[in-house]
C-alpha cells in the first residue's frame, strides 16, 4: 500500500507551490491569460445572462464583498461576485480553452480576484500572490483535468 492517496499526495503538491517557482515565461503567460480573461469579463457583462445571475445575486449580503467588472458601485459577497464575473467570462465563450475542453482561467480568476478583494486592507496580497494563486488554480485544474476519465471521452462524446 502507498503511505499517502492519491488525492494526499497531489495536496501536497499544490501546497508546496511558491512564488519562486514561477518562471518568467510563466509569469508572461499568466499576465496574458489574466488580461484576456478580464476583457472577454468586462464584455461579458453587457450579456443578459450577466445581467440576470447579478440581479439574482444582489439579494445575498455579507460583511466581505467584492467587485462586479466593469461596475465599480455594485459589490457582492466574494462568492457570488466569481460567479457572476465567472458568468460574464463564460457569456461571451472566447475565454481560453484547453483540450480535452475545458475554460481554465474562466473559472480560476473569477475567483481569485474575488478572494484578494475580501482580504482585509492590513493583509492584502501582492501581484506575485495573485499570479501564484491563478497558477496553483490553474493547475489545480489541469491535474483534475487529467485525472478525469470523463474529459479523456469528450472528443469521443461529441
Amino acid at each position: 500500500f502507498p503511505s499517502q492517496t492519491v488525492t494526499g499526495n497531489f495536496a501536497k503538491v499544490i501546497h508546496g507551490l511558491n512564488a519562486n517557482q514561477l518562471t518568467d515565461q510563466v509569469i508572461q503567460r499568466s499576465k496574458r491569460m489574466i488580461l484576456d480573461t478580464l476583457g472577454v469579463g468586462l464584455l461579458g457583462t453587457s450579456t443578459e445572462v450577466c445581467h440576470k445571475v447579478a440581479q439574482y445575486s444582489k439579494i445575498y449580503s455579507s460583511d466581505l464583498s467584492s467587485t462586479i467588472w466593469g461596475h465599480l458601485d455594485f459589490q457582492l459577497p466574494p462568492l457570488y461576485a466569481a460567479f457572476v464575473n465567472g458568468v460574464a467570462v463564460h457569456s461571451m465563450d472566447f475565454d481560453d480553452t484547453w483540450h480535452p475542453a475545458t475554460h481554465p482561467s474562466g473559472a480560476v480568476l473569477p475567483a481569485v480576484i474575488a478572494l484578494s478583494e475580501a482580504f482585509p486592507r492590513k493583509k492584502k496580497i501582492s501581484g506575485l500572490d495573485l499570479l501564484l494563486a491563478f497558477n496553483v488554480g490553474i493547475e489545480v485544474q489541469g491535474r483534475l483535468l487529467q485525472f478525469s476519465r470523463e474529459a479523456r471521452n469528450i472528443p469521443k462524446r461529441y
